[in-house]
């Protein structure tokens, strides 16, 4: 039975110089019609069964509001650095939790420029594990703007945003696994709180609109 190539063992025959691109492809035909079409299966990871997606507001003690998994555990931050109304929304069973942190702007373009600038360095700090980032806009269909920042490869946070009016308030959300698990296997976990946060965008709205 005829041997399928994986795409990287096809791309690592397509960079040899041609000469031996030719041996190389001479091979694997040979290769490919006397093997056993036995192939090694690979190595493979437990299956992570994943709850439905359900919601709840926040409440109302915030100058902010959103909805949040009913599978989280809000508390206050409680770090060094802490300020008030920042959050730490849990999901003790994915050992992840989502750090919201709040500043209030006095209608300060400084202020603004300053804490646009804080996001931003937060997010390229990342650089030398991440093989990319993408960030891109979106528009809520509550009117919010936001800017969200995907990082690929073995980084602490694979998904953050923030949103501000410009005027009177600015909210940043960052996801962060306390495990030191590759993040290929928990691809379905990230995926799965890449939508609660967007949801929490979603339906994000400021306490004095």
């Amino acid at each position: 039975m005829q041997r399928i190539l994986s795409k990287v063992q096809i791309l690592q025959i397509k960079g040899l110089p041609k000469p031996l691109f030719m041996l190389a492809f001479l091979f694997v035909c040979l290769f490919a019609g006397c093997e056993s079409s036995y192939l090694p299966k690979p190595y493979g990871y437990n299956k992570i069964i994943l709850p439905p997606n359900a919601y709840q507001s926040l409440g109302d003690s915030l100058p902010y509001r959103f909805e949040i998994n009913t599978l989280a555990i809000v508390s206050t931050d409680t770090g060094q650095l802490t300020e008030k109304y920042w959050l730490d929304i849990a999901y003790p069973v994915f050992d992840a939790s989502i750090q919201v942190t709040y500043k209030p702007l006095s209608n300060s373009q400084k202020e603004l420029a300053e804490y646009l600038n804080d996001a931003f360095t937060l997010t390229s700090k990342h650089q030398v594990r991440a093989y990319s980032i993408e960030e891109s806009i979106i528009q809520t269909p509550r009117g919010k703007t936001g800017v969200i920042a995907e990082l690929s490869g073995e980084v602490p946070t694979p998904f953050q945003f923030f949103s501000t009016d410009s005027s009177s308030h600015f909210l940043r959300a960052a996801l962060y696994f306390n495990t030191a698990t590759k993040n290929d296997s928990l691809a379905p976990v990230i995926d799965y709180l890449k939508q609660d946060m967007i949801h929490m965008l979603n339906t994000l709205e400021w306490k004095n609109e």
